[in-house]
């Protein structure tokens, strides 16, 4: 956890963005480790976990982290715990809670309650086009006999 908290410094020093770091173990090893860089990367999906987990990945060359633990300075977003289901780690550790850094300016509240809101609700239009068309997608991913399930 140390170490993630040095790299969430380092982002607040270099000026990345928040105060978040994330570091990736395997067998006692650090396999990856991230920091935020969402303002710097202009990339509002660059969490420190998410920088983590693709970094740990690639060192795996695995789309799953089976066997690892992740260690991020702040209870994960609900972006960031999306990411962290499918990735499969056997466990994770936090610092600080969702409202600690509620009080520091970053409240996802709005994202957990948008989520349980019905679509039609939702603060962000969300409008279903060309079903049809998507569907047999999912029949041609069925039918393909060399597919990676995940």
């Amino acid at each position: 956890m140390q170490r993630a908290i040095e790299l969430a410094r380092e982002s607040v020093r270099l000026g990345h963005g928040g105060p978040f770091g994330c570091v990736i173990v395997k067998d006692g090893e650090v396999i990856g480790e991230g920091f935020n860089r969402v303002t710097s990367g202009c990339d509002p999906t660059a969490h420190a976990e998410v920088v983590a987990i693709r970094n740990a990945c690639r060192k795996l060359n695995d789309f799953q982290l089976t066997g690892c633990e992740l260690y991020t300075t702040c209870e994960p977003c609900p972006m960031c715990l999306g990411a962290i289901y499918w990735a499969r780690p056997a466990r994770v550790f936090f610092a600080a809670t969702r409202e600690d850094a509620a009080k520091a300016g970053f409240d996802d509240e709005f994202i957990y309650t948008e989520i349980e809101k019905p679509l039609s609700d939702r603060s962000i239009e969300m409008i279903s086009i060309e079903r049809e068309s998507a569907i047999p997608l999912f029949d041609e991913w069925i039918n393909k006999e060399d597919r990676i399930d995940y």
